[in-house]
């Protein structure tokens, strides 16, 4: 009669080989349930918090994670925790470029309906990237521009992008990445910062005053359920984009928003 400890590894090997209800292996699942545990925890856990939070057994995880650090996915560091790896980098790049080209179309739409500048933009670590633009008509240069990076704290996306995220995390992220002022309109404090966050759940949307650029103001929200938090905004000349033109714009955002969270959403799910 086999010993409970062998039945147990017997069990396991024979779940992880089994298909999941989707269809789907449920090694593989769990792979990629670990990965993304990993992400919500920073990017660096010990097996006993990923067993803790996932519900599976230790032998399990640690056989996965073997498995994920041979494939570069995963790397183990001296202290025997366990880190996102570098492999990673690459496909996150490139499902950012796909995003932002699944993008394209609605900002078209936003452009169309608005004549101003429509962006996408993530939040990737302490940063917000823009990921996709389409340009006005209108000749304007500005700050915004895909592959740009700039601090939360200075633009409209970044407000949106931060507007439902506990403040004991945003002040960490401030205290992270500090709060320069871009111009004389910047929020330099915490506290304004969070003030304007308030502000954002309150209306549903987030403004950028000239507070990235002097003479452009931009209008944001985030795209709900996306994969990946996301935000798309229009920018444009403080003369265009007013108080009376935000009225108008603002629900155009929402909508545009609305139907690209749907079109990722089917992307994500064929």
């Amino acid at each position: 009669m086999p010993t409970s400890s062998a039945s147990d590894a017997s069990a396991e090997v024979a779940a992880t080989k089994t298909p999941a209800a989707s269809g789907g292996v449920q090694s593989l699942e769990r792979a990629f349930d670990l990965l993304e545990r990993m992400a919500d925890a920073g990017g660096e856990v010990g097996l006993s918090e990923l067993s803790a939070s996932s519900g599976l057994p230790l032998p399990t995880i640690h056989r996965l994670m073997r498995t994920l650090v041979a494939c570069g996915y995963v790397r183990q560091q001296a202290n025997r925790r366990y880190s996102l790896g570098p492999r990673l980098i690459r496909l996150g790049e490139s499902a950012s470029r796909l995003l932002g080209t699944w993008a394209r179309p609605y900002l078209a739409r936003l452009v169309e309906e608005t004549g101003e500048t429509a962006n996408m933009a993530l939040l990737d670590g302490d940063e917000i990237v823009y990921v996709a633009q389409v340009p006005s008509k209108h000749s304007m240069r500005m700050f915004t521009e895909v592959g740009r990076r700039v601090l939360p704290h200075s633009t409209g996306v970044g407000k949106a992008l931060l507007a439902h995220t506990p403040p004991e995390e945003v002040r960490a992220l401030l205290s992270r990445t500090g709060m320069p002022a871009a111009t004389e309109k910047t929020i330099t404090t915490p506290e304004g910062f969070l003030d304007a966050l308030e502000e954002v759940r309150r209306t549903g949307y987030a403004v950028d005053d000239n507070e990235q650029e002097i003479g452009v103001r931009c209008l944001a929200v985030p795209v709900p359920n996306s994969p990946t938090a996301a935000a798309i905004s229009i920018s444009g000349p403080a003369g265009r984009v007013t108080e009376s033109a935000t009225d108008k714009i603002v629900p155009v955002l929402q909508q545009v928003a609305v139907e690209l969270s749907a079109a990722l959403a089917s992307a994500s799910h064929p």
